[in-house]
């Protein structure tokens, strides 16, 4: 796989790829480096795959950058971090707006701290018109908690005679999750060798495909994602149907 490729077959591509972020702490452990150091090398991974998912056409982008469960590690690991991600939204700030691109978060981000808070705020208000690739960082997130807030608005809704119980199906249920306004989600990339989603986007990946890296995330760059995209576009996508459906033209809607 070529380390340098502008574009692909446009019709193969998925319209929004996700991504578990995995292995920074491994990565420094090897090299008997500070967790920290991982993570600065994952944030030039970051870099190199959302610059090449935009060049390829990808839709949208999200990445897992920070669970819920994240809050539980080391203060100061969980305090590096944060400025980390501070430093991305400042020094990627031009090529987000140069690009088109529209920042989005998810999860539960009023915990987020003012040094972060306040410039993915300006950010994601700034960007908000932009028309090319959506990036979503899933910040404090957890899956389980989306479909939990989900489940509250709904009853909420339902108690308040807005919503008949008897019209909460799976579609309007998922318009109250954030990623209503997302292209559905096509496939989930994991790094690290690990096998498992790890309670992201739990609803929404229904029906995506898998990929499973054996890299680990700082040693993660546009080549590993091209060759996922490959992988992706050698599958075929069944929703259910047999093979004999789609070929005779079954409806793929998931």
């Amino acid at each position: 796989m070529g380390g340098e490729r502008a574009s692909g077959d446009r019709t193969r591509l998925p319209r929004h790829v996700a991504i578990i972020m995995d292995g920074n702490g491994r990565w420094a452990e090897a090299r008997q480096l500070p967790r920290l150091a991982g993570h600065r090398e994952g944030a030039e991974s970051v870099r190199d795959v959302v610059r090449a998912a935009r060049q390829i056409g990808l839709e949208a982008i999200t990445l897992y950058a920070f669970s819920s469960q994240n809050w539980a590690r080391p203060i100061d690991e969980v305090t590096g971090l944060m400025e980390l991600l501070r430093d991305y939204l400042l020094t990627e700030r031009a090529e987000i707006m140069e690009n088109g691109i529209r920042l989005r978060a998810i999860g539960d981000i009023d915990k987020l701290p003012p040094l972060v808070r306040e410039p993915l705020d300006e950010l994601m208000a700034v960007s908000n018109d932009n028309r090319g690739m959506v990036l979503t960082l899933a910040l404090s997130y957890g899956g389980r908690e989306s479909i939990a807030a989900a489940a509250r608005s709904a009853a909420l809704l339902v108690a308040s005679g807005q919503l008949d119980v008897a019209d909460l199906d799976g579609e309007r249920f998922g318009r109250m999750l954030p990623t209503w306004d997302l292209p559905p989600l096509d496939l989930v990339i994991r790094t690290s060798g690990e096998l498992r989603i790890s309670n992201f986007l739990l609803w929404e990946a229904a029906y995506a495909e898998l990929y499973f890296s054996t890299s680990l995330w700082p040693d993660f760059r546009r080549a590993d994602l091209y060759a996922a995209l490959d992988a992706y576009g050698s599958r075929e996508r069944r929703y259910g149907l047999t093979g004999a459906q789609i070929e005779s033209g079954g409806d793929l809607a998931p």
